[in-house]
């Protein structure tokens, strides 16, 4: 059986109704039709300034989640934001009950002749997504302080973003602080994870690594369809949670990878954190002519290593008198330039530094002696 029953509500024609003689027929079928049009206006008005209020109300709710999320815990802002907030949301819900109304009158609207004769389309629109920013053509220090400037606007944000987990949390996350969506975000994930491996908090850095291959997959796909990486994060979050098994292994696969990758980066920047160290270390105990004292020591003969070792200065004297005149100028050259060796002025005492265990002397410099030059 057909149903007629959605036909039985069209209003007939203006110039359908059968008038009486003395009616002025032509006048009495424009004003039917002026009333008609005119609650068709009131209709659509109404409509529109409905979308209106719901597009300022939902703008105005992310912008509140937003404040709410930035302010610290102690703010004398944060009440007024939360009361701002639940304002926003009854608001929300009396929009949601004025849109269902909306619904019901219009589908209780008879069909008539204006709206049957409407056309479908007067027009084809294509729908396309954003495309994809350019790189910008910035020098290695606009890089820098673009990105110092964006972790100090939203370093926040993005730490609450690297201890998510979910997908379904990640993808809400994202959608409504767009603005981390780009690489700046995944630079910012990667230099925490290696700092959070230094410190050897290893659980950590593999929960934040697993947040930074899903932004580095997001910009990924923006790459290969050339479009914003805003309009990925929702095709990403779906297709990961439904993904086949080979899709869902190559990540895994990535995820392991590049974990592996942040373990050798941190432990070569260990590395070099103690080569400087060290070379800072040797600075500072440089002598006055720039040798290093530990490396001159660690050159000298025996007989001048037990001299030195004994602070004994008539011993020193003694050996460097039995040596030949060149080589004990050269070795005791080495040592005034290394500071182990402080000649002492003419119309003072000779003096001697306070000896150094053995275990100190050979972590840093051999004791220094002062005295007169040697005769």
């Amino acid at each position: 059986m057909v149903d007629y029953s959605k036909w039985k509500d069209i209003e007939i024609s203006d110039d359908e109704d059968e008038t009486h003689p003395n009616i002025d027929t032509p006048s009495l079928f424009r004003w039917r039709h002026q009333a008609r049009v005119e609650r068709m206006e009131e209709r659509k008005r109404e409509k529109e300034e409905h979308e209106q209020r719901k597009a300022e109300n939902i703008r105005k709710l992310a912008e509140t989640k937003k404040k709410i999320a930035e302010a610290a815990q102690n703010s004398p802002d944060l009440e007024s934001l939360k009361k701002t907030l639940a304002e926003l949301e009854k608001e929300e819900k009396a929009i949601k009950a004025k849109e269902d109304e909306l619904k019901k009158k219009e589908k209780k609207t008879p069909w008539n002749v204006d709206t049957i004769s409407e056309p479908g389309f007067t027009k084809t629109i294509i729908n396309t997504k954003p495309a994809r920013p350019k790189d910008e053509n910035l020098t290695e220090e606009e890089k820098e302080a673009k990105m110092k400037k964006f972790i100090k606007e939203n370093e926040k944000l993005l730490k609450q973003f690297g201890m998510l987990r979910r997908y379904d949390d990640s993808k809400q996350f994202l959608q409504e602080h767009s603005q981390l969506v780009c690489e700046e975000t995944a630079n910012y994930l990667v230099i925490w994870c290696i700092n959070l491996e230094m410190e050897e908090k290893h659980d950590l850095m593999a929960h934040v690594a697993h947040q930074t291959i899903c932004m580095q997959y997001i910009l990924e796909l923006s790459k290969q369809l050339d479009v914003d990486p805003r309009a990925c994060v929702g095709s990403f979050f779906s297709k990961i949670q439904v993904a086949e098994k080979t899709y869902k292994d190559s990540f895994d696969d990535e995820l392991e990878q590049f974990k592996a990758r942040i373990k050798k980066r941190a432990a070569e920047k260990i590395q070099e954190a103690i080569r400087e160290q060290e070379e800072e270390e040797r600075k500072a105990r440089l002598g006055p002519g720039g040798l290093d004292p530990v490396e001159v020591y660690e050159e000298l003969p025996d007989e001048l290593k037990k001299c030195f070792d004994a602070q004994d200065v008539p011993l020193l004297q003694a050996t460097i008198a039995k040596m030949p005149e060149q080589e004990a100028i050269y070795y005791m050259k080495r040592c005034v330039d290394a500071g182990l060796w402080v000649p002492g002025k003419n119309d003072e005492e000779p003096t001697m530094k306070e000896n150094a265990s053995s275990s100190e002397q050979k972590k840093d410099a051999p004791p220094s002696v002062s005295t007169d030059d040697v005769d």
